[in-house]
């Protein structure tokens, strides 16, 4: 739906304006930091990019630069605490969702895997 400006099957479910907004920086001249954990357990620290800018917009984590996987700059991403991930690249109109049900959060071999299949997906797009 994100892909198609906001409508899915003929049915509009967000207006494109409203996609548009959701899918810019609203931060300003502030930069996403690398996530530190307050609590091991649940979470470990996690940067998804490290030394990338990265923004948020209204909904999603914003990558400003290609990703070395292949995800175009621009790619709006998300993630929920038991590593479950999804991306949307509007540029290559592609999009991945990667769940899991492990804790930590961040955790590196989820995170490893998760790069691998992003790559996967790239590369069958070439």
């Amino acid at each position: 739906m994100i892909l198609h400006g906001g409508t899915w099957n003929g049915a509009t479910i967000l207006a494109p304006e409203t996609v548009t907004l959701m899918s810019q920086s609203h931060i300003g001249a502030l930069n996403v930091t690398p996530m530190r954990s307050v609590n091991p357990a649940f979470s470990n620290d996690c940067d998804f990019f490290p030394g990338m800018v990265q923004k948020w917009g209204l909904s999603f984590l914003i990558n400003t630069q290609q990703s070395a996987e292949g995800r175009s700059a621009g790619s709006l991403a998300w993630a929920g605490l038991a590593n479950c991930y999804y991306w949307i690249d509007p540029v290559k109109r592609v999009t991945g969702v990667l769940a899991t049900q492990i804790m930590p959060f961040c955790d590196a071999e989820v995170i490893a895997l998760l790069r691998r299949f992003e790559r996967a997906v790239y590369v069958t797009l070439a």
